[in-house]
């Protein structure tokens, strides 16, 4: 989440209207959380208590946005920063030590918001970046990069951003929504059908959901095809998301929580969006963008922005 310089210069002002923002949040999260004590809001009993499993060791990951969980490297998970930061990939052990930094060559990071890991049928892994940030709705076209996923050895932990490797070139697909501009931080990738997924970030409506079909390729048009609420208030603020590796669940995630979707046995994958949200605790989260499921689908990882961001993870009992 990030407030243009350009309409408010002063940094000082940025700081008070987002903590003003992310107050009024929490206190209607609080309320939130009265409502669940209180039988309303379905809390998943599939997860147990969250557990800080390590700290981000890179100081240059001052804003982790996003996260995704290698799905050809054990213990190795994948992250970047939000908005203005360079083109930049960083991997992680699945206790946060710094595995390396890579650049994507011709990207740039505008307002990068989510990444999400795919491995296709014949093994091969890539990761997808979500260039899908628009908090003043001036951009009509976004973008969602696909690159390789990176080999990692020992010689690349001695890597950062001014002694960055290098990705593969990345594939690059560009969309528009069709109903009009959107703000969005939530990218997820199907395991089985390489549909993309992008959720948007609303604070007065339901997030919708746009799909853009697998081997998409020059400017395509993303049908809305669902909308989801939270149990939170606002309903519609998604910050992150992703798909379990068997295809059968879908973890989002706002500032404060996670929520988990269980697609209902024999029916269309489509048909998960109508399910009800099964909120799940992430615990303390400064401001939590970035959830995904481990390789095996029986944890979910959380960061949160900041230096030294805690990494999260709770497991399926």
């Amino acid at each position: 989440m990030k407030y243009s310089k350009k309409t408010i210069p002063k940094k000082s002002v940025v700081v008070i209207l987002l903590a003003i923002a992310l107050a009024s949040f929490s206190s209607c999260h609080k309320t939130a959380l009265k409502n669940e004590k209180s039988g309303l809001i379905n809390e998943s009993s599939d997860y147990s208590a969250p557990k800080v499993v390590g700290r981000l060791e890179s100081v240059e990951i001052t804003e982790s946005s996003g996260i995704a969980v290698s799905k050809c490297k054990p213990n190795v998970l994948w992250t970047h920063n939000d908005s203005g930061d360079s083109p930049l990939l960083f991997a992680i052990s699945d206790k946060g030590d710094s595995l390396g930094t890579w650049r994507v060559p011709g990207a740039e990071n505008i307002d990068w918001e989510d990444i999400a890991s795919y491995k296709d049928p014949k093994g091969r892994c890539y990761l997808y970046v979500g260039e899908i940030g628009n908090n003043e709705f001036q951009r009509r076209e976004m973008k969602i990069y696909k690159v390789p996923e990176p080999e990692i050895d020992d010689a690349a932990k001695g890597s950062s951003s001014k002694k960055a490797r290098e990705t593969q070139p990345a594939e690059m697909v560009a969309f528009q929504y069709a109903d009009g501009p959107h703000n969005a931080e939530a990218l997820l990738v199907h395991p089985k059908t390489g549909d993309i997924f992008v959720l948007t970030k609303s604070r007065s409506e339901a997030s919708g959901v746009f799909r853009i079909p697998a081997g998409s390729n020059g400017v395509v048009k993303a049908a809305k095809i669902a909308e989801i609420s939270v149990p939170a208030i606002p309903d519609g603020m998604i910050t992150g998301g992703d798909i379990s590796p068997d295809g059968t669940r879908i973890v989002l995630s706002d500032y404060f929580a996670a929520y988990e979707l269980v697609q209902t046995e024999g029916k269309p994958f489509d048909e998960i969006w109508k399910a009800k949200p099964l909120r799940i605790e992430l615990g303390e989260r400064k401001i939590g963008e970035a959830v995904g499921y481990s390789a095996d689908g029986r944890s979910i990882f959380a960061t949160s922005e900041g230096k030294g961001s805690p990494l999260i993870r709770v497991e399926r009992k």
